[in-house]
C-alpha cells in the first residue's frame, strides 16, 4: 500500500499556522509517503521517480531488522529503522510485540516504511498530532519517535495492569490460564525493553553525530524523546523483574502445595498400613461375625479391632508430633 500526504495550511491563529494532513493522488515536494508492506511495483516506483535506494525501503521490511541510522553518501538520504510497539486487537488482547519502522529523509520528501499498519502513525493521518507539519521533514521524523515513546509508555501501563489482575487471580487460585498470561506478558516486556535499549542507542546516536540536520527546537525535541524512551525502557525493565518475582513466587507456592499433598497422602498411607500389619498376622485364624462358633468366641475380633484403631490414632499421634499431618 502506497499512500501521500501533504501539510495544508487551514488557519493562523496568533501569527502561529495551523497545518492539517490531507491526502493526495500523486507524489509532490514537501509530502509524506507512507508505505505499508509495499509490493516490488510500488517499490520500483520510488527507486525510478525518486532514486531511494532500494535497500533502504527493503531493509524495513524484515521482523528481524534492528534500529540503526544509516546514510547514503550518493545521494544523501537518511535512513531510521527504529522498533515501534505493537499490539492485536481482537485475538490477543495480551500480546505486544515491536515491529521495525523505517523513516527515510529526502531533500524534498520523507517516507515512512513498514511491514504491517502501525496504529500510532493513523494519529498523524487524522490530525491527531499536534503541530504536525510534513514539510518540515527532520522534525516530523522526531515527531514520530515521540508518538511512539508514548504509546510505549500506554501499552506498559495496561501490561502493568495486566499483571496486578492476573496476580489478584492467582491469589484466589492458582489457573494454568493466568500463568500462561503472565507467561506470555513477561514476554512482551523482554521484547519491549530489548527494542527500547536499541532505539535509545539510535536517538543517543542521532544526538551526538548529527545523522539529521536540528535545528533548536528540534534538538529539544529530541531530547524529549530520548528522555521519555528511557523512562520508557526503565519502566519495563521494572515490570519485567515483577513478572518474573511473582512467575518465580507462585512456582514456589505450586511446589510447596504439591509438598504438602504428597506428605499428606505419605502419613495417610503409614496410619493405615499400622492397622493393615496388625490384622494381616493376628487375623489369619480369626472368626469373622458371619463364621459359626463367633458368639462363643467374639474376643479375638474385638481385641484386633481395638488394636487397629489403636495403632491408627498412636500413628496419626506420632506423625502430628513431627508436623507430616
Amino acid at each position: 500500500m502506497l499512500d501521500v500526504y501533504i501539510s495544508e495550511e487551514i488557519i493562523t491563529q496568533k501569527e502561529k499556522k495551523i497545518y492539517t494532513v490531507k491526502k493526495v493522488n500523486a507524489i509532490c515536494d514537501d509530502c509524506w509517503i507512507h508505505l505499508v508492506a509495499p509490493s516490488d511495483e510500488e517499490i520500483e516506483k520510488l527507486v525510478q521517480e525518486l532514486d531511494v535506494p532500494e535497500e533502504f525501503l527493503r531493509y524495513p521490511l524484515d521482523d528481524e531488522e534492528r534500529p540503526r541510522v544509516d546514510i547514503d553518501e550518493d545521494n544523501g538520504d537518511q535512513l531510521i529503522i527504529m522498533d515501534i510497539p505493537y499490539y492485536y486487537e481482537d485475538d490477543h488482547p495480551d500480546q505486544y510485540e515491536t515491529v521495525p519502522l523505517g523513516i527515510i529523509i529526502k531533500k524534498r520528501q520523507i517516507i515512512t516504511v513498514s511491514l504491517r499498519d502501525i496504529p500510532l502513525l493513523g494519529t498523524f493521518i487524522n490530525n491527531q498530532v499536534k503541530d504536525c507539519n510534513v514539510q518540515f521533514r527532520n522534525r516530523f521524523a522526531i515527531q514520530i519517535m515521540l508518538v511512539a515513546a508514548k504509546e510505549y509508555l500506554r501499552l506498559l501501563r495496561l501490561v502493568d495492569r495486566s499483571i496486578e489482575s492476573s496476580d489478584r487471580e492467582l491469589a484466589k487460585t492458582t489457573t494454568n490460564r493466568e500463568l500462561y498470561r503472565l507467561l506470555e506478558l513477561s514476554k512482551t516486556l523482554v521484547y519491549f525493553s530489548t527494542s527500547l535499549k536499541s532505539d535509545e542507542a539510535v536517538l543517543e546516536k542521532l544526538m551526538r553525530g548529527r545523522a539529521i540536520r536540528q535545528y533548536a527546537e528540534d534538538e529539544e525535541l529530541l531530547d524529549d524523546v530520548l528522555i521519555e524512551f528511557k523512562q520508557a525502557r526503565e519502566m519495563a525493565d521494572i515490570y519485567m523483574s515483577v513478572a518474573n518475582h511473582t512467575m518465580d513466587a507462585y512456582a514456589s507456592i505450586i511446589d510447596n502445595n504439591l509438598n504438602d499433598i504428597m506428605k499428606i497422602m505419605t502419613a495417610a498411607t503409614i496410619a493405615l498400613s499400622v492397622p493393615t500389619i496388625i490384622s494381616s498376622f493376628f487375623g489369619q485364624n480369626c472368626l469373622m461375625p458371619w463364621d459359626k462358633g463367633f458368639s462363643s468366641q467374639p474376643q479375638p475380633f474385638i481385641v484386633l479391632i481395638l488394636a487397629g484403631v489403636l495403632s491408627v490414632c498412636l500413628a496419626i499421634v506420632v506423625l502430628r508430633r513431627h508436623r507430616m499431618l
